[in-house]
Order: structure tokens, then sequence, then C-alpha cells
């Protein structure tokens, strides 16, 4: 499902690629893989032109040209930041103006990519801490993929805890990856096994796992489960990225535990981002 880790520098000389031709703001690449998971969801990648860099769980604008002009929404970056293609996550939205337009792309098909990755998903906006929680609801589990590929963040962290809220089970997108494929990585897995924790949770169907993330934090379920101790704000860092009800809640939650919001400007012990919408 995912490649192999390897340096930057590396990754992208292997295999050398010509530039993509540009529109705009925009480079024109091409998909080169897709996966409908369900008939909410699915992923793609693209090509990536050697120029375009970003940090891991940054967000870009993704696209298509409709009559003329860019239709985009912005979109976390789920590849390595060292990868020499582009993935992304995405739910579908039958009369969405974008999304059912792009869950019927194949193939070697063009789609718009912005120039200027940005987003608040990155390790400089948090304190040195033990423990990082990624929570991610939905598709909010994008940003995620790449932050578990990136050796900086098993450099800087004991654990890193990857939780994925979904209505169903069927919507467990990427579980066999993080459960299977990246801690058996035969680059980076000897790194990552020890220290990569995934907690599924399901709302609506059986599982082993039930109910919001919220409530499993609150219940101290999430900690029973995996082992660790309750939130400490000495200790432990957190990523969200979801929904806007549940970042509310989930923001809240840490608010009233003392915790502060941050940001690559002023780190603190927590950073969401504000930036999806469902399209």
């Amino acid at each position: 499902m995912s490649q192999a880790a390897a340096p930057l520098d590396a990754t992208l000389a292997a295999a050398p690629a010509a530039p993509s031709k540009a529109r705009g703001a925009f480079n024109v690449e091409r998909v080169t893989w897709l996966r409908h998971w369900t008939p909410e969801l699915f992923s793609l990648r693209t090509t990536r032109d050697p120029s375009f860099r970003f940090a891991s769980g940054q967000f870009v604008m993704l696209g298509l040209e409709v009559e003329g002009k860019p239709l985009l929404r912005a979109y976390s970056i789920a590849s390595a930041s060292y990868a020499d293609e582009l993935e992304f996550y995405s739910i579908k939205v039958k009369d969405g103006p974008l999304t059912s337009r792009l869950m019927n792309i194949t193939e070697g098909d063009e789609v718009l990519v912005g120039r200027k990755p940005t987003g608040t998903l990155v390790l400089d906006g948090l304190r040195p801490g033990r423990n990082l929680y990624l929570l991610g609801t939905g598709t909010g589990l994008a940003p995620f993929l790449s932050l578990v590929r990136d050796p900086e963040v098993y450099e800087r962290f004991d654990k890193v805890i990857v939780t994925h809220t979904v209505r169903g089970v069927a919507d467990l997108n990427y579980r066999e990856f993080l459960e299977q494929e990246l801690p058996n990585d035969p680059d980076l897995g000897e790194m990552i096994a020890p220290k990569l924790v995934y907690y599924p949770t399901v709302t609506r169907e059986p599982f082993r796992t039930r109910g919001r993330i919220t409530d499993l934090i609150e219940s101290g379920q999430i900690f029973e489960d995996i082992g660790l101790p309750l939130l400490d704000r000495t200790r432990d860092r957190l990523m969200l990225c979801g929904g806007p009800s549940v970042l509310a809640d989930l923001k809240s939650l840490l608010l009233a535990r003392d915790y502060e919001e941050g940001s690559v400007a002023a780190p603190g012990d927590f950073v969401l981002e504000r930036a999806f919408v469902e399209t």
C-alpha cells in the first residue's frame, strides 16, 4: 500500500521525474493509483514534481480544472515527505462540487496540486514531550499517515499513538498498513514497531473498541487498553484532525486539563487542523 521509507534525497534521486506542467499557482499532476475503500471513501496517488517539498502533516490545495477554472479544496498529504508520489485520502460527497467529480477520476487523469503546502499539524507546533497522540476521525487520519512515516517523530517521542474513530468497521481504511505493514517496514520497522500504537474505534457497529474518542479519553478506557497512564500535560502531546464538532469537544477536553494550544510561532501542548470542509 505504501512505499518503503528512504532518505529524501536518495528517494527522489533514484527515480528522477520530469517537472510537472504548471498552471498558475498549481502543478498539473497525473493520477497513478486509486483505491475505492467503500462507497463513501477513496484514496489516490499522483506524480510529484521534483521541486515540491512539504513537512509531514501539512495540507495542500487539490482539485480539477472545470470549465477552464480550478475547483479546489484543502487535502492533507498522506504520503511520506520523502516519497516520490503524493497520496490523498478523500470522502465522496455525491452532490459535492469537487468530490462528486474527483471520485470518478481514473489512472492517467490530470489533477491540480497547489505549490504551497501549509498547516498546523507539524512537529514544530509542539513542545517536547514523551508520548504523541494523533487523534483522527474519518479522513482526518490523512495527515497522521504522513507523520507516522517520519523518522523524526520517533526520534522525538517514546510512544506514538494513532487513534482512528469511524462509524463502521469498513471505514477503518489503512488498518492493515498501520497494524502490519508499517511496523514491518524493511527500512523503518525496527524504529517504528516498539513505539507505534494503533487504536481504532467504531461508533455505530460492534467492534472490539466502541465509542467516540472523547468518551474513551474521559472514561480512561483508551489508556487502560493501551497500557499508558492518563493524560498529563507535562508528558503528553496531541494532534487533532477530524470533523468540527469532535475538534471542538477535544479542544474543550484538553483546555479543561490546562493544555495549551500551540503553533509554529508559539509551540504548545496540542495542535489541531481547522482547514477542512466536506465538498
